[in-house]
């Protein structure tokens, strides 16, 4: 005969019960594997989604301020995107563009440049050896851009209101190129702040390469200004872009959080619920 105890279990039921129930392990024992996946995720973001850069100059005066921090969207390339007319790209070097004194400082201190190096990788901190720049793209392949000293720009016969240029700064005065043919695959990109830029019209007029960027060299769209807190602020393509002569129309893109910060902040209430879930299975 099945013999019970006072509350109507089994006998032998606690028995049973206390052998299956585990202690949780503690958190100190589980933090290496947070930081695990905290640095791949952030490894990942920074590979394929997300990177932090720094403004090295004042050409993007008064948009992008020099030292702050931009994020910069590196996934819609992977899906085929391609910049359009107003975007804030982020790209290499095409020749020769930058000069030694736009070029990242690094530190004296092999220390100090191995620790930015490992957080340039998880997407902490921009590198210092990376050669980028950052410009607004003005016109994409097969556009026509008018630049004459005194008049504003023109892509394509209608005429860009630019809000965005820095005040007091002349469209095309320093570097009036006239008419240029874009070709195709490539970009004809300008500073907003145009008196300090070294953009596609100082490169054409000292002919280096026609002043073009080629697509294939864009790193991805800048889409927001993530420090200082006090410039945190967006970066939408311009209604200008958006006029009817224009045949590309803009496109929006979602601003991102800090690659190596959203990795830590998607790896931690990951974690607690997997703790959770080990407590619950535990006490069953």
């Amino acid at each position: 005969m099945e013999q019970h105890v006072a509350d109507g279990a089994p006998v032998g039921a606690e028995e049973d019960t206390g052998a299956k129930q585990r202690p949780p392990r503690p958190l100190w024992k589980e933090l290496p594997l947070l930081v695990l996946v905290a640095l791949v995720l952030a490894v990942l973001i920074k590979t394929f989604f997300l990177q932090a850069f720094s403004i090295p100059s004042d050409s993007m005066n008064n948009t992008l301020m020099k030292n702050d921090r931009v994020l910069v969207d590196k996934f819609s390339p992977w899906l085929g995107a391609v910049p359009h007319r107003g975007e804030v790209v982020v790209f290499h070097d095409p020749g020769n563009w930058l000069d030694a004194s736009e070029l990242p400082p690094q530190s004296g201190s092999a220390t100090v440049r191995h620790i930015q190096s490992a957080l340039s990788t998880v997407g902490l901190m921009p590198s210092a050896t990376e050669k980028d720049l950052i410009k607004r793209v003005i016109a994409v392949g097969g556009d026509t851009v008018t630049c004459n000293a005194g008049a504003p720009v023109e892509v394509n016969g209608v005429t860009l209101s630019e809000p965005y240029i820095y005040p007091g700064a002349t469209p095309c005065d320093d570097f009036a190129v006239g008419t240029v043919k874009v070709p195709k695959g490539y970009l004809w990109v300008m500073g907003d702040h145009r008196n300090d830029s070294e953009d596609s019209r100082y490169q054409r007029v000292h002919d280096n390469g026609g002043g073009f960027v080629p697509v294939s060299d864009v790193v991805g769209r800048a889409v927001v200004v993530a420090w200082p807190l006090t410039h945190w602020s967006t970066l939408p393509i311009p209604a200008t872009f958006g006029q009817s002569g224009l045949s590309q129309p803009p496109v929006s893109a979602t601003p991102y959080a800090l690659g190596g910060l959203a990795a830590v902040v998607a790896a931690v209430p990951a974690t607690i619920w997997w703790r959770r879930r080990r407590r619950r299975s535990a006490t069953q």
